[in-house]
């Protein structure tokens, strides 16, 4: 007999002993542990153990996916509702859904700001070691929303991935692979094709655990997930000849598992790409920021100060303009999201007060001078 201990059911999933440690208490209050596969209007759908559904039964899974009400865990703050990825304490026993009590605290998340002008966080995926960025190579890639897309890679802990798809409709695929290497220090580009199966195993082998899938609309995103699940669960639309672009096939995001083992979460096609918060930023433009850390001085401007290690580069073409743009662009906008996200706070907690010196009126107590 093995003295070995059998693998938790949401193991596939990403549950790890560390989960186990931290569910403890729930569990002792009778709580199941699930992972969010889908929320949508106040429910979400949510991956959990089945002791009826073992190696032995006909699914053969051990999992089920219950439907649970998400009022419980309903918070003010986007950013902290319930999103695809999250992992959380089910009370399967509440009617008439299942309830979700609880979610588990973040290991990592892809957050971008909500669009419209606004300053509030939308979680795109939650918990994945990955993020795994599509670009399609039908049309010329716009080197800038790469960049976009990197920094909030980086900003969510997870490593990024970029995957040149439709590479068998580029003739110089290798020569974008390197101009797109060139604006991402540290991460793997994989020109790919889902036509010929070009790269697709190499790209299969790279995403072990859990992994976000973001892109435009149009790149080929639906393609990749049919390809790496081995069916056919996305509905695929043509783009437009002229452009590129497509319609969004995906309208919610999704877990889905893949047969080689781990998780892949599917996100709508994203049309704006807002930051929110700055140190992806800083790993996305880590060449830029060791060059201004080579400035003469520590508050370099990096205008007409001497011994400018940036106007140097920029002088003789290490550093293109357009990255040095790009660069400065996007520290401008994190400038305006954190005044105005700082703005929100402030509001919020004079709402609150006010709410409290309100309910201390209607109790009747008096403050004494």
């Amino acid at each position: 007999m093995s003295d070995a201990t059998p693998a938790h059911p949401l193991a596939g999933h990403g549950w790890t002993p560390q989960l186990d440690e931290l569910f403890a208490p729930l569990h002792d209050a009778g709580l199941l542990p699930g992972r969010i596969s889908r929320v949508d209007r106040g429910r979400c759908d949510v991956v959990v153990a089945d002791p009826g559904s073992g190696p032995d039964s006909d699914t053969g899974s051990g999992l089920r996916t219950l439907r649970a009400d998400t009022a419980a865990v309903h918070d003010p703050d986007p950013v902290r509702r319930p999103c695809t990825g999250d992992w959380a304490a089910v009370d399967p026993a509440a009617s008439p859904l299942p309830v979700l009590a609880a979610l588990l605290p973040r290991r990592t998340a892809v957050v971008r700001v909500t669009t419209g002008g606004r300053s509030e966080g939308q979680v795109l995926a939650a918990n994945v070691d990955t993020v795994l960025i599509a670009v399609s190579l039908a049309a010329e890639p716009d080197l800038g929303r790469i960049e976009r897309f990197l920094a909030l890679a980086w900003e969510s802990g997870a490593q990024p991935l970029v995957a040149l798809t439709k590479a068998d409709l580029a003739g110089d695929a290798e020569h974008i692979r390197a101009d797109v290497a060139a604006v991402a220090p540290g991460v793997t580009v994989l020109p790919v094709s889902a036509v010929t199966g070009g790269n697709m195993e190499v790209l299969a082998a790279c995403l072990s655990g859990s992994t976000a899938l973001v892109g435009q609309s149009g790149a080929g995103k639906s393609t990749l997930v049919n390809t790496l699940a081995g069916a056919e669960l996305m509905t695929v639309r043509h783009v437009r000849d002229r452009d590129g672009k497509g319609r969004h096939t995906t309208t919610t995001r999704e877990l889905i598992p893949l047969p080689g083992g781990g998780v892949l979460i599917d996100t709508p096609g994203l049309r704006g790409v807002g930051l929110y918060g700055g140190e992806g930023l800083g790993q996305a433009f880590s060449d830029v920021e060791q060059l201004a850390a080579e400035c003469r001085f520590d508050d370099c401007a990096h205008g007409t100060e001497p011994g400018c290690a940036v106007n140097a580069a920029l002088a003789d073409g290490t550093l293109p303009e357009r990255r040095w743009d790009s660069y400065r662009r996007l520290r401008r906008e994190n400038a305006w999201i954190e005044a105005r996200s700082d703005a929100r706070l402030a509001a919020e907690r004079r709402r609150q007060w006010k709410v409290l010196q309100k309910s201390v009126r209607d109790s009747g107590v008096i403050r004494r001078r």
